[in-house]
């Protein structure tokens, strides 16, 4: 975990939740029959699983039923106005992304290429071992606090996240959490397959980033991206599919 810099970013907040309004004629699909989970190797990232991230964005962009008490901020100094919004079995926000390089040191993640670096995650895998940012993808959430406890909605280490960047759809699990007043954060790694930069240094990215908790079952174990991809292409078929 870390606590983050105040940075140039557009502030994403309730509004980035509301209604988007489509074209007469778009009706975005809600799975592809045809998709597969698809790894794309370069610049344009990656794609996993069968549901579009149209279809994803639709279903989050519903008016917000917010289930934390109050909002967070993507940055130190930036305003409170990411609020958690839930329903359909997930909870979900819209916010930047910064990198987190904590866990098992890799030639990425380690106090040379990260000042903030820490050697612990807040969930461990399945031999007791720290999480490695540098090849699992995983997401950070916030501490548990007042403003909004994960565990209240079922959500811990292992629990699977769609992450969408423009249109790039990532299944990861929970693994790390963060600042209780802070919002936004994932592994180099994911920030990777997604095309994001992900020097944990000068990378990241300042908005965009749509973040889909589903508190149905985990990914088993925690430290296999087939597991959370799988786990999470069910769960967002039924996400996406319930009124």
């Amino acid at each position: 975990m870390r606590t983050r810099k105040a940075a140039l970013a557009v502030a994403a907040g309730a509004g980035l939740l509301a209604p988007a309004s489509l074209p007469a004629d778009a009706h975005p699909q809600l799975v592809d029959p045809h998709r597969k989970s698809v790894q794309i190797s370069g610049s344009s990232g990656i794609h996993e699983g069968s549901v579009t991230a149209a279809a994803l964005l639709a279903k989050a962009r519903e008016p917000c039923k917010q289930v934390s008490r109050g909002k967070y901020r993507i940055d130190d100094g930036a305003r409170e106005d990411i609020p958690v919004c839930g329903g359909n079995g997930a909870v979900f926000w819209q916010a930047d992304m910064d990198i987190d390089c904590d866990g098992l040191p890799g030639t990425a993640c380690n106090r040379r290429t990260d000042p903030l670096f820490l050697p612990t995650t807040a969930f461990q895998d399945s031999q007791g071992r720290q999480l490695s940012a540098e090849h699992l993808p995983y997401i950070v959430v916030p501490g548990p606090s007042q403003r909004w406890n994960h565990t209240a909605h079922g959500i811990t280490g292992g629990s699977v996240a769609a992450v969408i960047y423009q249109d790039k759809v990532l299944y990861a699990v929970v693994g790390d959490t963060g600042p209780t007043d802070l919002i936004g954060e994932a592994s180099y790694a994911s920030a990777k397959a997604l095309g994001i930069r992900p020097d944990p240094k000068t990378g990241g990215t300042d908005a965009g980033v749509t973040y889909i908790v589903f508190t149905g079952p985990k990914a088993t174990p925690i430290e296999s991206h087939q597991a959370a991809v799988a786990q999470g292409d069910a769960l967002a078929r039924q996400f996406v599919q319930q009124n």
